[in-house]
């Protein structure tokens, strides 16, 4: 149910056509779409299955045929794609991510335009996802962990606390600010429940808090992106225009995106030049919900500010010896030790004391007296391992083996379990049995 006063709102700044054209929507059944994952695979296997459809502006994103119901398939446990609604992969890539950068995504969680942003990096250079809440933090390095994502810091802290840490540290930074969730209306009834006049304010005057302190930590020359899911000028507009009054060395960049309508400078009262390069996704104009975005890029050219790193850690004997023995791989990097377990940093990792960490890079496993228990997260960042027993994904096996059950093999020791060659977790074989090692969380049967 639409909220009157947002209605009566709306009906204004559309005008009678545009807002009937609006409202229709909500009768239009909503498009469902994923992202494919490369990190994963350059060339996915056959999925022809989902009946897939390309997002015009966003690459690697895909409508799908709801029917097939992809987040069911052992390919979305493996990490091979993530739903994602199509216009929430705008703001990644207005971003324009180059590899061996440093990114923020400042309000991450659940970790979809994260994922995007680690898939642009391919592996280089440092990307740091924070969440301020710690349960949705949790989600979101679950989420990273399952796209095989390697160069990430997972931290859960306030945006004030990082601007005084990392001032000009960052090449690109992204804030997906929390709002009131307009665009989210058709998905989430809890959003138009919830929605008011206040909330549209109280949400505002938290984005531009937001929004200076991730100013604070984009380099000279460096790029910032601001976005939100609803349609409240006071919320996009309004939030960019107090903005650039008070930050002169910022300015809206025009992104080519025909797709979008252009922002508009005469919903706001004293509008900053310039607003009319920000975007609009109206899900009346194209196959999506509601979003915003603004490309804000900082003047001048410089790099970004140094930082001590994390110190490295002595390789324990374990490490070289479980490789050996399964054949597995490390990507490149330096290890360091956290929380008692062993880790691969990503480049540059900046020092970790005194901030909330919840995952300082791709996590290997715990070494113990004599041998290295392995961890997930390294299962799933593998392609393949000497010891590897591949089964097709809609085999019994594979199902058995998302379940916990105990899956046939040959192999003796740990080995990597995939999926039509996608990884899916570790399972330790002995007798012609592999034991399961697949997180009990993870398991469908405890789902």
């Amino acid at each position: 149910m639409i909220p009157e006063g947002f209605a009566r709102r709306m009906r204004v700044l559309l005008g009678s056509d545009g807002w009937r054209a609006f409202a229709a929507v909500s009768d239009r059944p909503r498009a469902a779409a994923l992202r494919l994952n490369r990190l994963k695979c350059a060339v996915p296997p056959d999925l022809g299955f989902l009946g897939l459809r390309p997002v015009p502006w966003a690459a690697d994103g895909y409508y799908y045929d709801p029917a097939a119901r992809p987040g069911l398939h052992p390919y979305h446990d493996a990490g091979l794609y993530y739903l994602q609604e199509a216009s929430a992969m705008a703001p990644a890539g207005l971003l324009d991510v180059k590899p061996g950068q440093r990114v923020l995504d400042l309000c991450a969680a659940p970790g979809g335009k994260s994922g995007q942003i680690a898939a642009l990096l391919a592996g280089t250079g440092l990307l740091v996802s924070n969440e301020l809440n710690p349960r949705r933090a949790a989600v979101l390095a679950r989420n990273l962990e399952r796209l095989g994502a390697a160069g990430v810091l997972v931290l859960s802290e306030h945006p004030r606390r990082l601007a005084g840490r990392f001032a000009g540290y960052f090449d690109r930074v992204l804030v997906d600010a929390p709002c009131s969730g307009e665009g989210m209306f058709r998905r989430e009834e809890a959003a138009a429940r919830d929605w008011s006049e206040g909330t549209v304010a109280m949400c505002a005057r938290r984005q531009g808090e937001i929004l200076r302190s991730a100013a604070a930590m984009v380099r000279p020359g460096g790029r910032l992106v601001y976005s939100t899911c609803t349609f409240a000028p006071e919320e996009d507009e309004g939030v960019v225009s107090d903005f650039l009054k008070t930050h002169p060395d910022f300015s809206i960049a025009a992104v080519e995106a025909p797709w979008f309508e252009p922002g508009r400078p005469d919903w706001i009262a004293d509008p900053a030049p310039g607003l009319e390069r920000a975007v609009r996704l109206w899900p009346h104009r194209l196959l999506g919900e509601g979003h915003f975005a603004a490309a804000l890029v900082r003047a001048g050219d410089a790099p970004p500010a140094a930082l001590p790193e994390e110190p490295a850690a002595d390789v324990p004997p374990q490490l070289p010896d479980f490789c050996a023995r399964t054949g597995a791989a490390v990507p490149e990097g330096r290890l360091i030790g956290f929380a008692g377990r062993l880790w691969l940093a990503p480049a540059g990792l900046p020092a970790l004391a005194g901030l909330k960490v919840l995952r300082p890079g791709l996590e290997l496993g715990e070494p113990r007296k004599d041998r290295l228990e392995p961890a997930h997260a390294w299962a799933m960042w593998l392609k393949a391992c000497g010891n590897t027993a591949d089964f097709p994904a809609d085999s019994r096996e594979t199902a058995a083996y998302l379940a916990g059950e105990t899956v046939p093999g040959g192999a003796r020791g740990w080995t990597l379990v995939t999926a039509d060659g996608l990884s899916l977790g570790w399972a330790k074989g002995s007798g012609g049995v592999l034991k399961n090692h697949l997180p009990k969380g993870l398991r469908r049967a405890g789902r």
